[in-house]
């Protein structure tokens, strides 16, 4: 299991910093080619839109995955382990019901918008849509083994509660040394 979550966070990776690198590629490309040349790449705005698109989705899945997702957590830090545990189910539940409703509205976007084709690249918009699906299926799937690891495994729940402090509460010790040290200001 752990060989092939590496393999996916390695692939998922290689492919954003590949739409990264294609997009910037067409930018660039097409402004010095604009500037220069007084011509351009006449798909390469709209393509560089869609991988933008596509990148967007593929980050937030990469930093669900990571737990880089911004979040609350004045009171579950305050809460006792069990506590935790269940106000970590319930969030996730609603989490994975949201993803339900982004599945099921892209799975009919990209059927209806199969057949529209893009202006410039002539690509299907369904491909455009279709990011919502694998987004939603790959988000459902890092909550799921995130549940069943907090629920079912041998792992703490702090590990999959991103606690950091904020500025202002790591400022506070900082200067409580200071001016213990008699270096106040």
């Amino acid at each position: 299991m752990g060989k092939l979550s590496k393999a996916l966070n390695s692939s998922l990776d290689a492919v954003m910093a590949i739409s990264l690198a294609f997009m910037a590629v067409l930018v660039f490309g097409n402004v010095v080619l604009r500037y220069l040349f007084n011509s351009g790449i006449t798909w390469s705005e709209e393509m560089s839109r869609f991988l933008f698109i596509w990148l967007i989705f593929l980050g937030a899945i990469g930093a669900l995955k990571d737990n880089e997702h911004l979040g609350v957590d004045m009171l579950v830090k305050k809460l006792s382990p069990i506590m935790k545990k269940v106000v970590f189910a319930v969030t996730n539940g609603l989490v994975l019901y949201v993803l339900w409703l982004v599945l099921d509205g892209s799975w009919k976007m990209t059927l209806i918008n199969m057949d529209s084709k893009a202006p410039a690249t002539g690509l299907p918009l369904g491909y455009v849509y279709g990011i919502g699906i694998v987004m939603s299926i790959c988000m459902a799937l890092v909550i799921l083994t995130k549940l069943y690891r907090v629920l079912f495994g041998r792992e703490s729940i702090d590990d999959f509660i991103r606690m950091k402090e904020s500025e202002e509460e790591l400022l506070v010790p900082a200067e409580g040394q200071q001016i213990a040290q008699g270096g106040g200001r």
